[in-house]
Parts: structure tokens; C-alpha cells; sequence
């Protein structure tokens, strides 16, 4: 597999729009890479490929790719869009996927009801972009020679759909991670999760890669950076930091560990920042637009 990262941020991105912190003040003066909001593409053969979520800058991210342009007057490489959840994040890129170029939209039944609900993505012709419902624990191939499976995750549905007293854990199709198998080698993706229970440990165990949710390097992070109130496991977001954080729960994990989907917030954004040195030295690696692995 062929693994490109488009883009590595959370929801909003660096710098995010209205957002003066200093991880975004440096991104706009340049001392830190910009970033856009979290989205991958995979291919097993550099041709065809399928996109693990459209988020918003799915034009810019790509234009930035050239894996990704056409090759002909009409024409996609891509072949696929599979979307984790319904967070706006995940799914109003596909508004800019409306110029009726075909390929297939997998999501969950709750994924495809969140899409159904809203008239504006009447645009994408269903003659054209087919909905393809995913059945949790059960493989399809978006590609051929690439099998992926969907699976619950601890998650919340989206924010445009909390009710007053939402579940930050809710398991079930509101979000799932993704195994992705191809060529005798397994890597997932698991942009947006609440908790890692030792039956999720025990699942992953045979990645290559893990590509993980990294939005807060600690629960309170927004708080403390005085740029929101709400905790990382109100969103629906493991900490990465502290003893039931992604760093402590996925120390044992053997695979290619990578975070993405990392809030602007989060000082593992800063290359120099003990926070970076403290997961670099226990093997992981931060996101960035454009990275490639090969799986």
C-alpha cells in the first residue's frame, strides 16, 4: 500500500481561521508548516486511489498531490471516498467532488442518513457517485487488491447532531476505524476515537501501521490554551498524553505508529517542544501534509 497523508490536522487546521494562539500566529508567519484538515489517499498500484475522508480543502490538498489530477480532459484517479463519521470535517469536502466525476461513497448506514438528510449533497448524482453502505466487520474492496474493514470505535456522533446530554463514547456507526489489507500487509486508520478499551487493543495488534488519532496532547489542552472550554473527551478525542493516554494504551503496539488529525493547539505540533521529543523517543511520529508511507 501506497499511503499519502493530505491532510494532518483537526477540524479547522493550521492556522485555523479565527484562531490567534501561537501555533497558529507561527504558521501564518511561517516558522511552522501549515497544515490542512485530516484526510488520507491510498493506492496499492500509483494509479487508482481512494480517499479516507473529504474534508473541506480536499481541492487544495489535491492540487498539492499529483497522484491525484487528471489524465485526461475528464478524469480521476480517484476512485473512492470512504468517510469515518459525519463530521463536517469528513464529509463537506465532498460538495467540491459535485462536478459529476464517478466514484463510489462508502459510509455507514448512519454516515449515508447524515448525508441523505441534507439536500445540498443532491449535487453528487447518485447515477454517478453511487452510496455504497458499509457493514461493520465486514471486508469490502473499494480498490482492487485492497480490503478494508470498518469497526466501532469509541466516538460521538457529530456536532451538528449532539442533543443537550451527548455520549463523547458512543460505540456503534457514528465512527469507526478503518483496516486497510493489501498484499500481506495491514495498516489502520483511526482518525477519531474516545478511549482505547483492551478489546480495541487486542484488534489492532496486527497493524503495520497505525495511523492515530492525535487531536489534544492533553484533556484540558483548550482550556488551558484559552482558546475553548470543551475537554478533548467531550469531543470525543483520547488525550495522547497521561496514563490512560494513546501513548501509555499503544506502547506495546509493535506497528509504524503515526498521529494525525492533531488539533492546533497541541504543542506536538512544535518540532523543538518536549512534547514532540517525548513521543519520538517512545517511536511515534506527527502527521504532516504530503507525507508518504509506504505500508
Amino acid at each position: 500500500m501506497r499511503v499519502k497523508v493530505l491532510g494532518a490536522a483537526a477540524g479547522g487546521g493550521l492556522p485555523q481561521w479565527n484562531c490567534g494562539c501561537p501555533n497558529c500566529r507561527d504558521a501564518r508567519e511561517g516558522r511552522l508548516p501549515r497544515m490542512t484538515q485530516s484526510s488520507v489517499a491510498v493506492s496499492v498500484d500509483g494509479r487508482d486511489w481512494v480517499v479516507l475522508n473529504a474534508s473541506p480543502d480536499i481541492h487544495a490538498q489535491i492540487e498539492a498531490t499529483p497522484e491525484l489530477w487528471p489524465r485526461a480532459l475528464r478524469d480521476s484517479p480517484i476512485r473512492a471516498v470512504i468517510c469515518t463519521n459525519g463530521d463536517i470535517d469528513h464529509i463537506a469536502g465532498l460538495l467540491t467532488l459535485r462536478e459529476g466525476q464517478a466514484f463510489d461513497l462508502w459510509a455507514t448506514g448512519a454516515g449515508l442518513a447524515v448525508i441523505a438528510s441534507d439536500r445540498v449533497f443532491g449535487v453528487m448524482n447518485p447515477d454517478k457517485v453511487p452510496r455504497r453502505r458499509i457493514t461493520l466487520d465486514q471486508a469490502f474492496e473499494p480498490l482492487p487488491g485492497l480490503q478494508v474493514t470498518a469497526f466501532a470505535v469509541p466516538g460521538k456522533v457529530a456536532l451538528f447532531l449532539e442533543g443537550a446530554t451527548p455520549d463523547p463514547a458512543r460505540l456503534g456507526e457514528e465512527t469507526v476505524g478503518l483496516r486497510l489489507q493489501a498484499g500481506g500487509r495491514v495498516a489502520y486508520y483511526i482518525p477519531g476515537c474516545a478511549a482505547l478499551p483492551d478489546w480495541l487493543l487486542a484488534r489492532i495488534a496486527d497493524g503495520d501501521l497505525l495511523l492515530f488519532d492525535g487531536t489534544v496532547w492533553t484533556d484540558d489542552e483548550m482550556a488551558t490554551a484559552g482558546t475553548g472550554t470543551k475537554t478533548g473527551a467531550r469531543m470525543g478525542h483520547l488525550a495522547i498524553s497521561g496514563p490512560e493516554g494513546s501513548l501509555a494504551r499503544l506502547a506495546s503496539t509493535a506497528a509504524r505508529k503515526v498521529l494525525i488529525h492533531i488539533n492546533n493547539t497541541n504543542p506536538i505540533l512544535r518540532p523543538d517542544g518536549p512534547e514532540r521529543a517525548e513521543l519520538e523517543a517512545l517511536g511515534w511520529t506527527v502527521a504532516h501534509d504530503g507525507m508518504e508511507i509506504d505500508a
